[in-house]
């Protein structure tokens, strides 16, 4: 997971809360050094732990809560210390008029272009219609590389790849880009923060006067992120932050909480190199992922999502019921898929966050998914509406087409029965799923 590293420090740091016969001031001391060496290890500025770590001291010392007792109580305070430390509620670009004019800010490598596609795909899937305009004139290929992007996210760009005047090139397509709920504008960045570059960004929000003017940094710049936000906000005012590449840096607390400390909310955060790994940033969220506790909100997100364009009202009718088939299966794997791999599926549901099940299992399970996927892409229709016909003869012409083993076939099969038998025994009672859900979010902190 994101800052997995972390997440695991604060977990055992909460395991040691729980399993303390009673809270003292000695806990409380050992606790808070614990704290520290994670937040520490993670890249955060010194003066800033030390600040949160005083506050959870005091905290737990003075305050006491009828109905909680004092473990429950600490764990409590260091979830609401966390949140606030990064950034409280959550913030996403204001994007109530059309057309919005969103435009990505920042320095070479830290992943505007990529940020950019993210950004249109998450907006075309909440219904927006999207345009991306390059203004990138500098970098060899940014114009191309747009175009790409905006090509495999599905919207129009608006590229100009001879002209060298960004504000030519805006001139240009700012009538044409009227008609879209929202622009996102891909900027020029340089390999440090000069004087050529801060006069560009001034002209070019000056002529285009966005509605949101994002810094992308990348999460591996560690506590470097505090500087270049303040200068950057300086050049044009930034209203929010999106960290990229948070999914392959254990040190991206750095970039995190140092940009919190400006006033710039962080809106966004990159969680892996496909278009839809890119997430809103919500503090309460994160941070119960980082102890465990999972992310409701986040979870049923991504599932409405997956979802999208099946008929979700007759797939629940059918699973209620147990009266489900292959193709009812094929489905929902889709729908798994789309939400990304186990692990992260996992890090997100309450409780299962805190689990230590090796990475080598959850991906065998993501690999099983995908042969389960060929299996029954290579099912007659007959054999997808009937897995209860399916005789010795099938198994061998299903496993031969689908390049796996009479075993996996074998394995899928009983894995359709006891789901089957699962969802049956269930008996469609809708009180049991709601107080299943219920009981989930009640383990959310905070929420």
């Amino acid at each position: 997971m994101v800052l997995g590293e972390l997440g695991d420090k604060l977990k055992g740091t909460l395991s040691k809360i729980s399993k303390a016969l009673f809270v003292d001031e000695k806990l409380l001391d050992e606790i808070v050094r614990e704290i520290q060496r994670a937040l520490l290890h993670a890249d955060i500025n010194v003066q800033l732990v030390f600040k949160l770590s005083k506050s959870i001291k005091e905290r737990a010392l003075k305050e006491d809560i009828p109905g909680l007792d004092k473990r429950e109580h600490l764990v409590k305070i260091v979830y609401e210390e966390l949140v606030q430390f990064l950034g409280g509620d959550k913030k996403e670009p204001d994007i109530s008029k059309a057309p919005t004019k969103l435009m990505l800010v920042g320095l070479f490598g830290a992943g505007k272009t990529t940020t950019s596609g993210k950004l249109a795909k998450y907006y075309s899937k909440r219904g927006k219609k999207v345009a991306l305009v390059g203004l990138d004139v500098w970098r060899p290929a940014a114009m191309k590389q747009l175009e790409q992007v905006g090509k495999n996210v599905g919207v129009d760009t608006f590229v100009n790849m001879d002209e060298k005047n960004p504000l030519t090139i805006w001139n240009s397509v700012k009538e044409d880009v009227e008609k879209y709920d929202l622009i996102i504008i891909d900027t020029a960045g340089r390999d440090a923060l000069s004087e050529e570059l801060i006069k560009e960004i001034e002209d070019v929000t000056d002529a285009i006067a966005p509605d949101e003017k994002i810094l992308v940094l990348q999460a591996d710049i560690g506590q470097a992120a505090q500087a270049q936000a303040e200068q950057f906000h300086k050049s044009c005012n930034i209203t929010g932050v999106i960290i990229s590449k948070m999914d392959g840096s254990a040190k991206g607390g750095g970039a995190l909480t140092a940009c919190a400390v400006t006033g710039a909310p962080i809106m966004f955060i990159g969680v892996g190199e496909g278009p839809s790994d890119l997430e809103s940033f919500n503090p309460k969220g994160f941070v119960s992922r980082l102890l465990g506790m999972g992310d409701i909100e986040a979870l049923l997100e991504k599932a409405q999502e997956a979802m999208a364009g099946t008929n979700q009202e007759d797939m629940q009718k059918k699973l209620m019921k147990g009266d489900f088939d292959l193709n009812d299966l094929y489905e929902q794997m889709n729908a798994m898929k789309k939400m990304g791999s186990l692990s992260k599926i996992m890090d997100l549901m309450p409780g299962m966050g805190g689990m230590k099940i090796p990475k080598e299992a959850l991906k065998g399970q993501d690999e099983k998914l995908t042969k389960w996927k060929f299996i029954i892409d290579s099912c007659t229709p007959f054999e997808r509406a009937n897995p209860d016909q399916m005789n010795g003869s099938r198994v061998e012409r299903i496993a031969k087409g689908s390049g796996t083993t009479p075993q996996q076939i074998r394995e899928l099969l009983k894995q359709y029965k006891m789901s089957k038998k699962l969802m049956k025994s269930m008996g469609g009672s809708e009180k049991k799923m709601q107080k299943m859900m219920a009981k989930m979010q009640g383990g959310q902190m905070g929420r």
